[in-house]
Formats: C-alpha cells, structure tokens, sequence
C-alpha cells in the first residue's frame, strides 16, 4: 500500500513555498510542523476547540480570518496566503528577529501567558481583530465586548485570559484609528 499524496504551493509568512508533495488528508497542523519546520502553531486538542493552532488566511479582498491547522487539511491552503506566529515580527536578512509585532510586544509588556501553549492561537486572533478594527473601528463603549467576541473562543489552560485581554486592549488603545468616540 502506498500513500497518494498532491503538491501544494502556497504564500507563506512573505514567502512561496512549493510545490511539495505532501500525503492527501494531512492536516495543515502537520504541513506546517514536518513540511515546512514552523512548530509556532501548537496541537492542542486536536478538535479544533482550544485555537491554539490557529493561522491568519489571508484573502484576495485585503480581509484576514483565523483558521484552526488542527482540523483543515493543508491541500485546503492551496495556492492561498497563510501566516503564522513566526511571521509576525520583523527580521533580518540573517532571519533574526529586530523587532516584534505590536499585539506580541504587549504581551509580553502585559505578561500575557503563563506556559505559553496557547500565546500563538491568542497572537493571530488578537492580529486578526486589529486588522478588522483598521478597517471598521470600534465604537469605544464596544470595545470591551469586541475584544472580549474575538478572543472568546480561544483556551488558556493558565487562565492568562485577563492579561491577555488587557493586552489587547493596550494595543487598540494606542493604534490610532481603532476606536471612535460614540455609538
């Protein structure tokens, strides 16, 4: 018996990769790890529940969504662009990280995570709800609520939802152009 696989070719954190034969029906989870040496994104549960896997697709409209790596196969990526937890900062031409994305660095300021686990899948969709408000800015009395939506999903088995939360909100706070004053 041997195992069918399909090529797949895809934008990933700034860069085309592929083709690449990979079997059918890998999850995009293991695509990411084996395939292409990026273990940022964590196997949690493995039901897609905790988000801890999660990725930003980007769309041809300019918009972003998360995607849980643990349920999507990798063909499902084909031809897309996908970022994860490794292309959010700034490197150099060595590949060294100069600086970190504003939603890390204050995580980091605001010690958002405890083991870490689950501070990838917290990244892309605090990214991802930034990326939104640039786009529709939040009403300021909403603010809480819109944060609380976009992260509500995701499991913290440290309980750093707090700090995360606030992190959060420190990063909206001091983008300008993410809240509006008024309904």
């Amino acid at each position: 018996m041997s195992i069918t696989t399909q090529p797949i070719t895809l934008h990933l954190n700034g860069k085309d990769l592929g083709p690449v034969q990979v079997p059918e029906g890998l999850m995009m989870i293991d695509f990411l790890h084996e395939y292409a040496g990026l273990t940022g994104s964590r196997l949690g549960c493995g039901q897609g529940v905790c988000r801890a896997c999660t990725v930003i697709l980007d769309k041809p409209d300019g918009t972003s969504e998360e995607v849980r790596t643990c349920i999507t196969g990798a063909h499902f990526f084909q031809g897309k662009k996908v970022r994860t937890v490794e292309g959010h900062a700034t490197r150099n031409e060595k590949g060294e990280v100069v600086s970190l994305s504003l939603v890390q660095q204050k995580f980091l300021e605001h010690f958002s995570f405890q083991c870490g686990y689950c501070t990838p899948g917290f990244v892309n969709g605090a990214t991802v709800l930034v990326e939104r408000l640039k786009r529709q800015p939040v009403a300021r009395e909403q603010l809480d609520e819109t944060i609380t939506e976009a992260l509500n999903d995701h499991i913290c088995r440290c309980t750093g939802y707090v700090r995360y939360f606030e992190a959060v909100k420190d990063v909206v706070l001091s983008t300008p152009g993410l809240v509006k004053d008024g309904k």
